[in-house]
């Protein structure tokens, strides 16, 4: 059978690696991960409360519509239920987009290097991505809005940014949004919105009756640490939200999802205390990166991306063989990993090993 052809040389997704994996390819018993920006302290109680509720239902298919879900999430942000759209996971809801408004020959603007999934997924709607470097590991707006043009259909903003962490402040895209055309739509990506301390970081959602054309996306994945459950969300205009849901696969969350997601969402006690031992654990890791004259990009992530001054797939492989799993493997930024933030044990194991790492590799036996 032949495939599509925009999809023959699409390279697929490689997630962090599992930590069954490395522990069965290395014989290793203990093995931190730091690869997926996942959360160290797990989800709420109350999230796994509504999970094993559901036990007892699983024969039987979810709300395709996920109608609680959406009043509650609705009532939590302040918008109207209409305008929201639920995938499995923010992934989906990226897919969904493209599928409903690019054609081969569209145009669509990003970074370049930034969420891997806005440009595999616009390849296989044939759309055409134009790459725009980033400044300093920040989106250069300008520039961006410079690339745009009449074949434009979408703009990608990850705000912050993976796998930088930077992010585009409040005036800079409002001025932003105030110069690009109407009819082109801004996707602006906050899968990492909780976890942001700076003041200045946009308040999209008060953007959005001034700017129809702007859809936000969200998820349970990260700071909620539903990331198995596969439960993220996106937030726009009822009348464009309404055509992404015309190309939506029936059930695509589970009843499991919806449950702890709404469990979670109930329980922002825990969303703030990740956040605070979160940036607990980012202002830690950027000190001993200085500490050990370590460039890196300043985060308002869950994870933190720096500059190891040589070859990252070598020191991610040398961490690898003494159990820390990190992310290697960005074109623009090869000599970088980012690290995601876990507890304080685990960020203070990474800081010893990576140490000996580097110092291993500054003065070989």
């Amino acid at each position: 059978m032949k495939p599509k052809s925009n999809i023959v040389n699409l390279p697929v997704y490689q997630p962090g690696k599992p930590i069954e994996e490395v522990k069965r390819e290395l014989g290793l018993d203990e093995v931190i991960k730091l690869a997926s920006n996942e959360n160290p302290y797990g989800c709420s109680p109350h999230a796994k409360e509504a999970i094993i509720a559901e036990l007892s239902n699983l024969s039987v298919y979810p709300d395709g519509s996920s109608a609680e879900l959406t009043s509650e999430l609705a009532a939590h942000l302040g918008v109207q239920k209409e305008g929201i759209i639920f995938g499995c996971g923010s992934d989906e809801v990226i897919a969904l987009i493209t599928r409903a408004f690019l054609v081969p020959g569209d145009e669509t603007v990003m970074a370049d290097q930034t969420f891997s999934v806005y440009k595999s997924n616009a390849d296989i709607e044939g759309a055409i991505s134009i790459e725009v470097p980033l400044k300093d590991g920040v989106h250069d707006l300008d520039a961006m809005l410079a690339a745009v043009n009449d074949k434009t259909k979408i703009v990608w903003i990850c705000n912050p940014n993976n796998p930088t962490g930077t992010f585009v402040p409040q005036d800079e895209l409002v001025a932003f949004l105030d110069a690009v055309s109407s009819d082109v739509m801004v996707v602006l990506d906050e899968a990492y919105y909780e976890f942001v301390t700076d003041a200045s970081y946009p308040q999209s959602i008060s953007l959005m009756d001034r700017y129809h054309n702007l859809v936000i996306l969200r998820t349970f994945s990260k700071i909620y640490g539903l990331a198995s459950l596969r439960i993220g969300y996106g937030i726009g205009q009822p009348q464009v939200i309404t055509l992404i849901n015309q190309v939506r696969e029936p059930f695509n969350t589970s009843r499991s999802a919806q449950a702890a997601a709404k469990a979670a969402l109930k329980d922002q006690a825990f969303v703030q205390e990740c956040s605070r031992l979160n940036a607990e654990g980012v202002h830690y890791l950027q000190g001993e990166f200085e500490r050990l004259g370590l460039n890196y990009f300043p985060s308002q992530g869950n994870f933190v991306m720096v500059d190891v001054r040589t070859s990252g797939k070598d020191v991610f492989q040398q961490l690898l063989n003494q159990g820390i799993i990190v992310r290697p493997g960005f074109a623009r930024y090869p000599n970088y990993i980012r690290v995601s933030v876990g507890t304080p044990e685990q960020n203070q194991a990474f800081i010893t090993v990576l140490t000996q790492v580097l110092g291993e590799i500054k003065s070989p036996v």
